[in-house]
């Protein structure tokens, strides 16, 4: 994988991945529907350290995760595009594959968070469902 280049829509904040990411998913938490409007956010998992902001500062808040622990959820304070998420105790980011410039190269491997999706969010068959995060 060739590294990865994203940002926000008003292209005001870039960032680059140097790493493939570990994994994809498709995230159902009741937080990632929020920053998606309802539906679930696909995020690739990348090593803290292969992540880098490199233009711009994105405005964060911090909210409960599923686990309890703190989330950190960074995007754009000028058009609002959501940008990664950073569960504080773990090693990476769930970083939004919307806000990566080719997502394409990019699929989902598993749903996760599924106890909160509601009946009309669609599983995408033959990938793993786990009600929470996967088994780790």
């Amino acid at each position: 994988m060739s590294e990865l280049q994203g940002g926000c829509a008003c292209r005001k904040i870039r960032f680059r991945v140097s790493q493939a990411p570990m994994g994809v998913g498709v995230c159902h938490c009741r937080q990632c529907q929020y920053s998606s409007g309802g539906g679930p956010n696909y995020v690739a998992l990348v090593m803290r350290e292969a992540f880098e902001v490199t233009q711009g500062e994105p405005k964060a808040f911090v909210s409960p995760g599923g686990s309890g622990q703190d989330v950190l959820r960074a995007f754009c304070a000028d058009c609002g595009t959501p940008l990664y998420s950073d569960p504080v105790v773990l090693p990476f980011l769930a970083v939004k594959l919307g806000g990566l410039d080719d997502p394409s190269a990019l699929s989902p491997g598993m749903h996760i968070w599924t106890v909160d999706a509601p009946s009309w969010h669609q599983m995408t068959p033959g990938l793993p469902v786990f009600e929470r995060g996967p088994p780790g």
